[in-house]
């Protein structure tokens, strides 16, 4: 059996636990914080949003964004650490992947998985499991990864 990597995140942070073989303990191997996405959503925005006239008549409307700047701190860090898991799956550093991430975030990971990544999730949770030590993690998860 090969190494297999869990992935404990949430849009917050992120942390990365190895485990050597399907029923051994977690060790941590590394860990990512993104104080972005505790940011107020006013903090993250400079100005007001533009103004635009209408294309026939006299009106003038603020121009709306396509996704709020909070959920783009959240799309960039969702990269981030698929693009991380990515790296670790091209130096075959682990043979298998557990995701456990907030059931929002989940779902920004998945978009970022390529299909070579997604082939190696062997299981996925949808709680958000970042508050607990390796030896809670350990706890919620099946027996044998």
């Amino acid at each position: 059996m090969g190494k297999i990597w869990i992935l404990a995140a949430n849009s917050g942070n992120a942390t990365f636990f190895t485990a050597d073989s399907p029923t051994a303990p977690l060790t941590e191997l590394a860990s990512f914080d993104n104080p972005e996405a505790r940011t107020k959503q006013m903090d993250l925005t400079s100005d007001c949003p533009g103004r635009s006239f209408d294309s026939h008549g006299e009106g003038r409307h603020a121009m709306a964004v396509e996704v709020e700047p909070k959920q783009q701190e959240q799309i960039r860090c969702a990269k981030l650490i698929a693009d991380r898991l990515e790296q670790g799956r091209v130096d075959n550093a682990f043979e298998r992947l557990v995701v456990l991430a907030a059931p929002m975030f989940l779902g920004l990971l998945r978009a970022n998985f390529g299909a070579p990544l997604s082939a190696l999730v062997s299981l996925e949770m949808d709680k958000d499991s970042t508050a607990l030590w390796p030896e809670e993690l350990r706890a919620r998860l099946p027996e044998r990864l």
